[in-house]
């Protein structure tokens, strides 16, 4: 009798693209509660030729009754028509062939700083949804090219007036999420985001034949002020806007009268929670409002400085890094394991020096916020010393093997001890 557990020449497969996509949609897809990452994947292509300068509009259409989706740009468009060596034009490949894109390289017209960096995330589309429709606009011409469960069935081309651009429609299938439409508040949020880093596009949403128009006029002033609201305790916000070649830094930072910290970190138009861009501008920050503080005298030189945690509390701050030569952990880009922070530091450092010089009422109220905070945390820590204190003071004299009671009487005559 064979054992089933030893390896026979069917044991090891090789899959397509196409297969472990649809087997493994977790991989590339990150959460697959909803088809949001879908369409977040368009819409970042959609960014990404925005910010190359190409296009200023985005339309998004969901209906959520027969679960479609559609979005258009008006970016530079594929190439219309034009055939590799395998046979497939340059507009089916990039839908269909995975790690094909335009943006792997840093003197293209991206830069290397487009989010699709990874060209995966229209072939993601195409391989989970039932049906996908890609028509791209260039040079008076078109192309359309249709798939069905992730394998083309038909492509065409011929000539058009319509404005250049590209246009993704598109079914998610049932098969691969537990609910095959997006999170629609989700979107909503993050297109509100995206027109606030993005100051000048206009992304119009389309829910049902329910229409709303992102824009954003004052770019990420925009977004602090719908999140801080009446919370705000500074006059004066720090404003940063480096721009040095590929390497930009777009940045607000101000206070609020919350205890909580928050930070809205963006790297190239797409939301991360993690990163060394992350540690290092907390390190910057809690370095240099420290020095700032020493400086004004208001920590005295024996004194120890403040944390980051102190000099955190309170704190708004948001920020869109643009850099050439990401690396992330998965095709989600949240977490960033590679990015070369240097170019920013001393733009950053002036930006600080300046605003502390001209705002000083302001920052020494920071300062009396973050000395209140420190104070708060060390009353805490002597309360759960002084609570763990008690804690061993209640504890029985004898610590005996578990296996033995401990036991102990205040009547001596009781008391005995065995040592074997």
């Amino acid at each position: 009798m064979t054992d089933k557990h030893l390896y026979t020449e069917d044991s090891i497969q090789s899959l397509s693209p196409l297969e472990f996509t649809r087997l493994r949609p977790g991989v590339y897809c990150g959460s697959t509660e909803y088809s949001t990452q879908l369409l977040i994947e368009i819409v970042s292509n959609a960014i990404d030729e925005f910010q190359a300068g190409h296009g200023n509009t985005i339309d998004v259409f969901i209906d959520t009754e027969n679960c479609y989706y559609r979005v258009r740009d008006y970016g530079q468009g594929f190439l219309v028509n034009s055939i590799r060596e395998d046979g497939k034009s340059i507009l089916q490949a990039s839908f269909d062939t995975l790690n094909t894109s335009g943006k792997f390289t840093e003197d293209g017209v991206y830069e290397g700083t487009a989010l699709g960096l990874n060209g995966i995330g229209s072939k993601l589309v195409n391989f989970l949804s039932h049906s996908l429709d890609v028509t791209t606009y260039r040079d008076e011409q078109y192309e359309l090219v249709q798939f069905d469960e992730g394998v083309c069935i038909d492509r065409s081309w011929g000539i058009t007036t319509a404005e250049t651009g590209t246009l993704v429609e598109w079914r998610p299938s049932e098969e691969f999420f537990t609910n095959p439409n997006v999170d629609i508040n989700k979107i909503k949020e993050i297109f509100h985001i995206l027109v606030c880093l993005c100051k000048g596009l206009t992304i119009n949403l389309s829910i049902n034949g329910n229409k709303e128009v992102f824009y954003s006029s004052h770019g990420l002033d925009d977004l602090v002020d719908e999140k801080v609201e009446d919370t705000e305790i500074i006059n004066s916000r720090m404003n940063l806007n480096f721009n040095s070649g590929k390497n930009k830094l777009d940045m607000v930072l101000t206070y609020t009268s919350k205890y909580s910290f928050t930070m809205v970190p963006y790297v190239n138009t797409g939301e991360t929670d993690a990163g060394p861009h992350i540690t290092q501008i907390k390190t910057i920050l809690t370095r240099e409002f420290n020095k700032f503080f020493k400086e004004k005298k208001w920590l005295k030189e024996k004194d120890e400085n403040l944390n980051g945690d102190d000099i955190q509390e309170g704190m708004f701050i948001v920020f869109n890094l643009t850099a050439p030569g990401i690396a992330y952990d998965a095709q989600t880009k949240t977490r960033v394991v590679k990015i070369d922070m240097s170019p920013y530091s001393t733009p950053l450092v002036n930006a600080l020096h300046s605003w502390f010089n001209q705002n000083e009422k302001d920052i020494k109220l920071i300062f009396d916020k973050a000395s209140a905070a420190r104070k708060a945390r060390e009353a805490a820590k002597k309360a759960r010393d002084k609570a763990r204190e008690q804690d061993k003071k209640k504890q029985k004299a004898l610590k005996f093997d578990s296996k033995l009671a401990d036991c102990n009487s205040k009547n001596r005559e009781e008391c005995e001890i065995y040592i074997t």
